[in-house]
């Protein structure tokens, strides 16, 4: 991604030690205290540096690409506990997607907690520097229903914006239903979200959760992203946020995420 640079920027010894301590951790399962407060960094524009390093670790590795991209804070309430007015965004990478009704292995996740969302699937690149309404929509494909397997290398999911930008918007793993739906049939800000465990509804929500519409929250993706210099392309999936409230997970848990006319989508944490 791309950066404007900032004179209050970290060092870049810091900014490389933030994202060692992040990588190794996630590799380890184990949990840390925030960098944000270890490392001293401060502000969006150096978390995204600090996810930046550790994007471009992943991709030296065989056969690792980008796949798509994740949305993250998306509920004005939770905005408004960590105090921004914006969500964030991370990377998902090709070894983190599984499909419905598929064993995910409880043992890549530290302390993994679960959000149902909207998935969308981009149709045609994207090229505009600043995407309309309409070329955005343009672009996208059809929609999916999706479970998202949060995770975090910080301490209890004690996290400030910093941290969980810096830990690659606390991406962890993800799963997509089956059956494409083309996005012009659907009310998705209206949609309704029944996320259970073992078969207990767990969370409940709608398409209204997520920045009042979950095409909204995509929108913004597509802009920030072309700002960046990397804009949306034909194949990438876009996790567009949680239409409620994430549920902790443990191994051995069933899930399985009812959306409205999206229909369900299901995984078993082995």
């Amino acid at each position: 991604m791309r950066h404007s640079h900032d004179p209050q920027d970290p060092p870049a010894e810091i900014l490389h030690a933030a994202a060692s301590s992040l990588r190794e951790a996630r590799a380890e399962r184990r949990t840390i205290p925030r960098v944000s407060e270890t490392y001293g960094i401060a502000g969006l524009e150096a978390a995204y540096q600090v996810a930046e390093i550790n994007t471009r670790a992943r991709l030296e590795e065989p056969g690792r690409r980008i796949v798509g991209l994740k949305i993250g804070l998306t509920s004005k309430a939770v905005q408004q506990q960590l105090g921004v007015d914006r969500p964030d965004l991370g990377v998902l990478f090709d070894d983190t997607e599984f499909l419905d009704g598929d064993a995910v292995p409880a043992s890549r996740l530290t302390q993994p907690k679960v959000e149902a969302e909207v998935a969308f699937v981009v149709g045609r690149d994207l090229t505009a520097s600043a995407p309309t309404w309409s070329e955005f929509l343009n672009a996208i494909a059809y929609a999916l229903p999706a479970l998202e397997i949060v995770d975090s290398a910080i301490q209890d999911w004690k996290i400030t914006l910093v941290d969980t930008v810096a830990d690659n918007a606390s991406a962890g793993l993800y799963v997509l239903g089956h059956q494409p739906v083309a996005i012009g049939t659907l009310d998705l800000g209206a949609i309704g979200m029944a996320l259970s465990v073992d078969g207990t509804v767990a969370s409940v929500g709608s398409g209204a959760a997520c920045l009042g519409h979950p095409l909204r929250a995509a929108h913004w993706l597509a802009g920030a992203m072309a700002a960046r210099g990397q804009p949306l392309r034909a194949g990438q999936v876009i996790l567009s946020g949680a239409l409620g409230p994430m549920v902790p997970l443990k191994a051995g848990d069933r899930v399985e995420a009812r959306i409205g006319a999206l229909g369900s989508v299901r995984c078993v944490l082995s």
